[in-house]
């Protein structure tokens, strides 16, 4: 039996953060819950790059151009989208998510999910504090997985 496990060491990757302006507050947080994290994996301050685009919805094809141009080790997608009265939630959600999950399957670089989806700017605020900051999880998921994945690709 051959098992894989992905390690949290960041040291000599390189890391594009993609990050919503829309809900700032909170975007702002997950950004730097996100950056302290990788930095305390070891990735160098030089290797993280962030760029901001105006919603969510622009995340996927901000990835994608991320990929195309820059070639980073892993890419992480940084949002947060609040349940409001109107259906612009869900579409904007889903455009979001589907959108990540096509690149994730079709890109050989490492994507990770952080995009809030809440229901009240209360909860928002709560995942992105500094008891729980979904930022700094991401960024952590992100390490571990660029490090398991080298390992599966080195393993054919």
């Amino acid at each position: 039996m051959n098992e894989f496990q992905g390690g949290l060491n960041g040291s000599g990757l390189t890391v594009g953060i993609a990050v919503s302006r829309f809900n700032q507050a909170v975007t702002e947080r997950l950004l730097d819950g996100a950056v302290d994290r990788l930095r305390r994996l070891g990735v160098a301050p030089e290797a993280i790059d962030v760029v901001w685009v105006p919603g969510a919805f622009e995340l996927p094809q901000t990835v994608h151009i991320m990929d195309q141009r820059k070639g980073y080790d892993g890419l992480m997608a940084l949002g947060c989208v609040i349940r409001g009265e109107t259906p612009h939630f869900d579409v904007v959600v889903r455009a979001a998510s589907s959108g990540l999950t096509r690149f994730g399957l079709s890109s050989q670089t490492p994507l990770v999910f952080g995009v809030l989806t809440c229901d009240t700017a209360e909860q928002a605020r709560a995942r992105a504090g500094l008891k729980s900051n979904k930022g700094a999880e991401a960024a952590e998921s992100l390490i571990e997985l660029v490090n398991v994945l080298r390992q599966v690709g080195d393993a054919r």
